[in-house]
Order: C-alpha cells, then sequence, then structure tokens
C-alpha cells in the first residue's frame, strides 16, 4: 500500500522541480565559456568536451534554479525575498555560507568605499 502514496509523492516532487523547465526555455551555452574556464581552474582540460560543459551547465543551472525555488517559498512567508532566505538554506553548508559571508561582506565594503569616493569628489567639486 505504501507503494502508491511514495509514488505519488515522487511525482509530486518531480512536478515541483520541472515546472521550470517547462514554464520557460533557457538558452543553452549561456555560461559554456565561464565554466570552460572555471573546469580549468579547478584541473580540468584547458579545453573540454563540449558535452562535458553542457552537464555541468545543466547541472549548475538547475542547482540555481531550484535554490531560488526554496528561497522563494521561504520569502513568500514574509512577502519578499532576500539575502537572508539565501543563507538560511545552504546554513548546513559551512564552506558556501563563510563564503557568502565574505563576499557579502566585500560588497558592503566596497559599498562604503566607493561612498566615501563620491564624498571625497563633492568636496574637491566645491573647493574649486
Amino acid at each position: 500500500m505504501s507503494n502508491p502514496s511514495t509514488g505519488a509523492s515522487s511525482k509530486s516532487k518531480l512536478g515541483s522541480s520541472q515546472p521550470s523547465e517547462t514554464s520557460f526555455k533557457r538558452k543553452r551555452g549561456v555560461f559554456q565559456k565561464d565554466l570552460q574556464h572555471m573546469m580549468y581552474g579547478f584541473g580540468d582540460d584547458p579545453n573540454p568536451l563540449p558535452e562535458t560543459v553542457a552537464l555541468v551547465e545543466d547541472i549548475v543551472v538547475e542547482y540555481v534554479t531550484d535554490l531560488a525555488h526554496k528561497a522563494q517559498d521561504i520569502g513568500s512567508k514574509r512577502g519578499k525575498l532576500s539575502v537572508e532566505d539565501f543563507l538560511y538554506l545552504i546554513r548546513k553548508d559551512l564552506p558556501k555560507l563563510n563564503r557568502c559571508t565574505e563576499l557579502l561582506s566585500m560588497q558592503e565594503e566596497l559599498k562604503q568605499a566607493r561612498k566615501a569616493f563620491e564624498v571625497d569628489e563633492e568636496k574637491l567639486g566645491t573647493l574649486e
């Protein structure tokens, strides 16, 4: 008896992850050049097989899409999507979480530096 119910739940799980593919068609190969460079940086051949790059691209796009949908589900409870929703989803993967927090802090530092630079330019403009 449990087999039909598990089959239905697995179909519903498949259905929940698959609408992104049926609802819109994405361009293939958009990230291929970047992925080739990343793969080479991680020890692959300088010119990997196109099939390999396409497979990695499919995996990456599926992962990011799934993560965005999960974050959207979490954010819909509050009515908006925020960075904290993504951080919540990756909270158990410490390397990803640490890298994300590092990048967010660097982004904040760059924002403050740009703001300080703009203020300095405005002061120079008023002195002239």
